[in-house]
Formats: structure tokens, sequence, C-alpha cells
């Protein structure tokens, strides 16, 4: 399992990992998360300050949260170190779980899925609905499976 610090200038906003949200997207879509003429390092930095969410996950059996932008953390209202250490599942009421589990199954197999829908919750509870996210599989450069990732910019929060 490997963990990052929180991006930050001190490290580049974790520039390699980042890199690999942005290529493995390419990869699957042709789509860019950032913009393709910066240095590696100002791309990460636009990415964890972008106001879009874009979340991922490692490759372990029960997989766990490994990278988020400010976005993300907001949202979830999680903070790095709590992140860090949350299983994704958890990202989704144990009711909605199965659909989740099929949701990234389909991805596992397919590459991505654009214009997904599905539901999540906060680490306060309130649930909300992810409107047109893509979700994609993150491999490195060696064409390793490493995890999953997605990102969205719309979402609306459910009535309790």
């Amino acid at each position: 399992m490997i963990t990052w610090s929180e991006p930050s200038d001190d490290n580049q906003y974790l520039a390699t990992p980042a890199a690999r949200l942005v290529s493995s997207l390419r990869r699957w879509t042709g789509k860019n998360l950032a913009n393709p003429a910066l240095s590696a390092a100002e791309q990460a930095r636009e990415l964890f300050e972008a106001p879009f969410v874009l979340i991922s996950h490692d490759s372990a059996k029960d997989p766990l949260l490994n990278y988020a932008n400010r976005a993300a953390l907001n949202l979830f209202e999680l903070d790095w170190n709590e992140l860090i250490i949350l299983p994704s599942r958890c990202t989704a009421q144990t009711r909605h779980q199965e659909e989740r589990g099929r949701l990234l199954a389909t991805v596992t197999r397919e590459g991505f899925i654009d214009d997904y829908r599905g539901v999540r919750i906060t680490k306060s509870g309130r649930r909300f609905q992810i409107e047109q996210a893509t979700v994609w599989n993150l491999v490195d450069e060696r064409d390793v499976y490493c995890g999953q990732a997605a990102t969205f910019s719309r979402w609306r929060y459910l009535d309790e």
C-alpha cells in the first residue's frame, strides 16, 4: 500500500500520481484532465485546485482511497489523513454498495464508464447524487492496473 502526503508545493502536488490520473484518462477516453502545455507539477497543482471532483483508490481487494483534490475532500467532508485510510466502499451507503460494485466491475472490464450516475455519502452522513461522472482504470507506464479514479462536476444533495 502506497500512501502519499497531502498535495502541496513541498511534494509538487503529487505530480507522479497526478500524471497517472491524467495519462490513464487520456488513454481510455482521449480527454485531458489538465492543460497539457503545463509541466507535470503545474498540472498536478491545477488538478488539486480544480473546481471539479477528482478522486481515486488503489488496487487492493478492498480498495483504499489514495487521492482526492480539494473539491473532493470538501464534498466528502474529509481531511487528507482521513481520506488515505478510508476504504472506497465507505463513500456509498451499505444499500448502494452492490450497485457501486457493479459499476467498478464494469469499469475493470471496459476500461472506463462515461456518464455514470450514483448516490454517495459524506462523512457526516449527507447523501448526494453524482451526475455525469467518468470512472476509469488507472494503469502505470508498464500498463499494469493500479486502481480506479472518478471525476465529476455535477452533484446534488438529496433530501433525507
